[in-house]
């Protein structure tokens, strides 16, 4: 397959697993964090790969890119987890050229989200690409379909209602924290893990809860003073953990260890506890649930809450498909373009010799003085404007070439 070949709508594929097949253990093997993100860019070339994202939430690992075929992809993502091939193989889907295309719209709207409208991903996606920008894995085209993409948010957050309300897995949390206490203001809160999970967790705990008594503990103490002094918050050192798990009536997870932070020893003998998992892979010990004093919820249990505003959104996905279409058919119109964009530039060049040609100076007149040159430069651009246009229309190559000899000609002379 040519190099222009994969980077073409036909090239283009996503394969991925998600929460419609998966609980968060399983997906929990194929999560990509940063390490192993750097892990798999640096092993792409020797798949052939050279322009590729992945984007690893709660809800799902992706990997979008240009390759000769899906194995490809799938080979790399699954080299560099711990998940194996063929439980891969299994559960995942796989999507080609415009179908995977309108996928990744239908995911950055939050159209797939496990939370309908979920607004969070637009952000995940968008530190997924960068990622994969300042690596050198963004070419031309991936940009300009992220682009796409961003644009196609925008105007879905604008014009329809999809993501009204709070409604994300962060924000259930909430939800059932205020649904399973009725005086908050005397529990402590524990928040272990302060990324960007964490960071909106502790921001709706402040804004909805109504309490200051909340605790943050990250593995990185500087980024949990960091937001304890933006939100008016007490945080401590990961080695205190045990013995605020000890003092918590609420503890929220949400680190991306490979291993659980939160271990069954932590918690057993203790005070009665709510413990919500947030992490994908699950960072408390599975064993946890089994304690008496222990209610553990995890991301899959806290999607399935409903509430009225959700309802709301499912009425707003035609409007927000809608819009998605007009998107993809900018960008399949920009993208068909593209490919003229190589025959265009070996006319204009032919142009360009032709009017130094001997025989043609012979024939029409020499080119001397500036202004002369100037006119041959004008005649050249309108000729490759009007082909473009043309090819734009209906592409007919040789036509298109014998046209723009024409038009050069006629504007040259006049």
């Amino acid at each position: 397959m040519t190099e222009e070949l994969k980077k073409d709508r036909a090239g283009f594929y996503v394969v991925g697993i998600n929460y419609k097949k998966t609980d968060a253990a399983t997906r929990g093997l194929f999560s990509v964090c940063n390490e192993s993100y750097k892990q798999i860019l640096k092993a792409a070339p020797s798949y052939f790969l050279s322009e590729l994202f992945v984007l690893s939430t709660c809800n799902r690992t992706e990997i979008y890119g240009f390759a000769e075929n899906s194995s490809t992809l799938i080979d790399l993502l699954c080299q560099n987890s711990t998940g194996s091939k063929k439980i891969f193989q299994e559960l995942c889907y796989i999507k080609n050229g415009n179908e995977a295309i309108q996928h990744l719209f239908e995911v950055g709207s939050g159209l797939e989200s496990q939370i309908l409208g979920d607004y969070e991903i637009i952000g995940q996606l968008k530190l997924a690409v960068k990622f994969s920008k300042e690596h050198g894995f963004i070419g031309s085209f991936l940009e300009r379909l992220i682009n796409s993409v961003i644009q196609s948010t925008k105007e879905i957050k604008k014009q329809t209602a999809l993501s009204s309300g709070t409604v994300s897995v962060s924000f259930a949390a909430v939800q059932h924290i205020k649904n399973s206490f009725s005086d908050i203001a005397n529990k402590q809160i524990l928040l272990v893990g302060t990324g960007k999970i964490g960071s909106i967790t502790c921001k709706n705990l402040c804004d909805y809860v109504g309490t200051k008594n909340i605790t943050l503990i990250n593995r990185t103490k500087d980024k949990a003073e960091e937001l304890a002094n933006k939100m008016g918050l007490c945080c401590a050192s990961l080695k205190d953990l045990p013995n605020l798990i000890d003092k918590a009536d609420i503890v929220l997870v949400a680190t991306n260890s490979p291993t659980p932070t939160i271990l069954t020893s932590h918690l057993k003998g203790k005070s009665k506890k709510l413990v919500i998992d947030l992490s994908v892979p699950y960072n408390v010990e599975e064993s946890a649930a089994h304690l008496p004093n222990v209610t553990l919820i995890n991301v899959d249990e806290l999607s399935k809450l409903k509430d009225e505003t959700l309802q709301k959104r499912i009425a707003e996905v035609p409007k927000a498909k809608a819009i998605i279409e007009i998107q993809i058919a900018e960008f399949a119109e920009w993208s068909d373009m593209r490919k003229n964009v190589p025959y265009i530039k070996a006319v204009k060049q032919k142009l360009h010799d032709m009017q130094k040609c001997d025989l043609y100076q012979s024939i029409y007149h020499q080119c001397t003085s500036t202004e002369e040159k100037t006119l041959n430069i004008f005649a050249i651009q309108k000729a490759i404007k009007n082909m473009a246009l043309k090819m734009k229309q209906q592409p007919l190559p040789g036509c298109n070439y014998i046209e723009a000899i024409n038009d050069f000609i006629t504007t040259d002379r006049n």
